[in-house]
């Protein structure tokens, strides 16, 4: 393969060749635009001390992609500072669900690694997963737009192994010096405290105007995945690259990605935003009725596996977290599985205080000089110092290791065990049973040359910031290209200031003009405003068929909830067979009435109810279906909360099984039935309907950009 402009060759350059205001230059010309619109003079950016800071966007290193340095005094007291400001509660990923369970591995990966959570085959290793929504406080709602984290805490016999990623491969930005003012963005805007939990407005949009690099990004956080139907539907990735260590000492990079055995499902729009009033819990009580159920999620973990020459032919930098490896170029190999099967049985001593660091992994497995994973690092050991009140963190029993573990660390707040003996230091004499380092057991690092000489530089290869949006939006089926733009639109109409959508509009057009002309349009825009300069040409990356949700749903009602609306007269025997139906391909059947108490069925029988229909709004199902007399369906089409039931369910796109008596109830709706409109006495059809959404009828219920 040829190499593009932008390969890693570039990085290699002699550092007279690579002038570091090259590289500060490409990242300020936006900053600088937006600084002559506002007006006025700007003050000297300096640290506390007031010392004055001279690049504000990359953190010092050895060469452009070597590993980011301790030395480096700014990056980390703009950590330090942003990881201490909120006490107790998690700046991002505050709004937490978890469960135990167990990994288990089917593949060994002994060529690679001495890592025997990733060798021993068929051992089942405990595991602590932690789900969350990264924006929105602990108080906040389980479903709006958001990425969601994904952190699996493996308890192996060579110690804790943190695996912390999100339902996404990339991140938004580059380097960790540039993770506060993300936070920052994106969290409520300081001066009011709205929005909570939610993206469209000024602030964030405006980092993402000034910041190219968080484009691909975007039309991840714009696409279906961030509105995920349950966290037991959902992708994971590590994100980075890590390195896999084997017992000669070679090298191979991996990425983890883990997939679920339900498949990916997604919510639309509408939906989503409809479940934050019905239930603020919703992907929690989710999660737990399965649980309960015995109906145990499950997660193939699969790998990536490359080593640097095959990395050197990659039309992009695998160290650049805002990249993806699209797995039509590199595939994934399923190496085990993940089963939670136990919910947490105390939610603040496990999952809120459960502290996750990447920087937690046992020997065989490494770090890459990823600029962003060098700064988590730092950054998540820095901030359980202070949301869990001291050093003594992994002693609670969530984050305790379950293999032996010894060391010298002593005392501290909130010391919980009770050292013995008279030394607590190494090496001594004193003593014959202290703890020693060990050359042949101990965690090595893979031993990497310097390429450079230090500077706050960014490798040249880091400088394509569309190629990859581009090709994640146009790999896209075109219903979810439409879903992207309509998050576009609405995102943007909520930020107050035209110059910033128009600035993320002209950042579209490096995306894909058909896009920049459908948020313009939906935006009423007159005139497309022009595109930023590129440092970089934006190349036609081959299409990656695998990034997209709807064409690979899997067609299955396991880990589905239906709800079937009754109501007094309704027959027994339907119901009965309807229900016994859909529990034997593996839904969960949820009885909904008018009253909580349930119904008197047409033979005098009382069916209790699950949920009360005002209480229970068909967007908490996957399908729906009624059994109602006709004098009951004449009732309820004069009741909002039943018309409403089915104007939601039929607008979502879901399957209705509806009997003669609800035929009422549609048309005071307004429906007009379709082919995933059945009756409930076709069991196998509303079966076959209900186990996908109705994409074709969108077209027909809402206007997309």
């Amino acid at each position: 393969m040829a190499r593009p402009p932008n390969s890693r060759s570039a990085a290699h350059k002699s550092p007279s060749a690579l002038p570091s205001s090259t590289q500060s230059d490409n990242f300020r010309g936006n900053a600088g635009e937006l600084q002559q619109q506002a007006g006025g003079k700007h003050p000297v950016l300096t640290t506390q001390q007031g010392i004055p800071v001279a690049d504000n966007q990359n953190s010092l290193r050895t060469a452009p992609r070597g590993p980011t340095l301790l030395e480096d005094f700014i990056l980390r007291e703009k950590i330090t500072h942003f990881d201490h400001e909120r006490i107790p509660e998690r700046i991002v990923h505050a709004r937490g669900t978890a469960a135990h369970g167990f990994f288990e591995l089917t593949h060994s990966l002994k060529k690679y690694t001495t890592a025997k959570v990733l060798t021993d085959i068929g051992v089942q290793i405990p595991v602590f997963t932690r789900f969350s929504t990264v924006a929105g406080g602990a108080g906040s709602v389980d479903t709006p737009r958001d990425v969601r984290g994904f952190a699996v805490k493996f308890y192996t016999p060579e110690g804790n192994w943190d695996l912390v990623g999100n339902n996404i491969p990339v991140f938004f930005i580059q380097d960790a010096m540039k993770f506060p003012d993300l936070v920052h963005a994106v969290k409520m805007e300081p001066d009011r405290g709205f929005p909570q939990a939610g993206s469209a407005h000024d602030t964030f949009w405006d980092f993402v105007s000034l910041m190219p690099e968080t484009l691909h990004m975007i039309m991840w956080a714009m696409s279906d995945r961030t509105i995920p139907r349950s966290l037991r539907m959902m992708e994971g990735f590590g994100v980075h690259s890590f390195r896999l260590l084997n017992a000669a000492g070679e090298s191979t990079f991996v990425k983890f990605h883990w997939r679920p055995k339900l498949g990916i499902q997604s919510t639309v729009w509408d939906e989503a935003v409809k479940l934050q009033s019905a239930d603020n819990d919703y992907h929690r009580r989710d999660l737990f009725e399965a649980i309960e159920a015995g109906d145990f999620p499950e997660w193939e973990l699969s790998v990536q596996l490359f080593t640097e020459q095959d990395a050197e032919s990659f039309p992009f930098d695998h160290l650049d977290p805002t990249k993806l490896i699209p797995e039509e170029l590199v595939p994934l190999q399923p190496i085990g599985r993940m089963v939670l099967n136990r919910w947490p049985d105390n939610f603040f001593a496990e999952t809120e205080q459960v502290a996750f660091c990447p920087a937690n992994v046992p020997p065989g497995i490494d770090f890459s000089n990823d600029p962003l994973l060098q700064g988590r690092l730092f950054s998540y050991l820095d901030t359980q110092l202070s949301r869990l009140g001291g050093p003594n963190f992994a002693q609670i029993p969530i984050n305790a290791p379950k293999c032996p573990f010894h060391n010298m660390q002593r005392d501290g707040h909130m010391q919980m065990q009770v050292p013995k003996g008279r030394v607590n230091y190494e090496p001594s004499s004193l003593q014959g049973d202290t703890p020693r380092a060990s050359l042949a057991q101990g965690f090595r690092h893979f031993a990497q040359a310097d390429d450079g000489v230090k500077g706050r530089v960014r490798a040249e290869s880091f400088a394509d910031h569309y190629s990859q949006a581009r090709m994640f939006y146009r790999s896209q089926s075109p219903l979810e290209q439409a879903h992207m733009a309509s998050a576009l639109v609405f995102e943007l109409s909520k930020v107050g200031t035209p110059h910033v959508r128009e600035a993320v509009v002209g950042h579209l057009l490096h995306v894909d003009p058909e896009l920049a002309q459908r948020v313009a349009d939906g935006l009423g825009l007159h005139t497309l405003p022009s595109a930023p300069a590129t440092t970089e040409p934006v190349q036609d990356l081959p299409l990656s068929p695998a990034l997209r949700i709807i064409d690979r749903m899997k067609p299955t009602l396991q880990g589905r909830s239906i709800g079937i609306l009754v109501a007094d007269g309704s027959n027994g025997a339907s119901v009965a067979n309807l229900r016994k139906a859909l529990e034997k391909v593996g839904a969960t059947v949820k009885i909904v009435a008018p009253k909580v108490g349930g119904a008197v069925l047409k033979d005098g029988t009382l069916l209790p109810a699950d949920g009360q229909l005002a209480g229970t709004p068909s967007v908490v199902f996957d399908a729906v279906a009624s059994i109602l007399s006709p004098d009951m369906g004449a009732l309820l089409a004069k009741e909002a909360a039943a018309v409403d039931w089915f104007r939601d369910a039929f607008g979502h796109l879901k399957a209705i099984a509806a009997c003669k008596g609800t035929q009422a109830i549609l048309r005071a709706g307004g429906i007009e039935p379709d082919a995933g409109v059945v009756d409930p006495a076709d069991a196998p059809g509303f079966i076959a309907a209900a186990q996908t959404r109705q994409w074709e009828r969108e077209p027909k219920v809402r206007t997309l950009a």
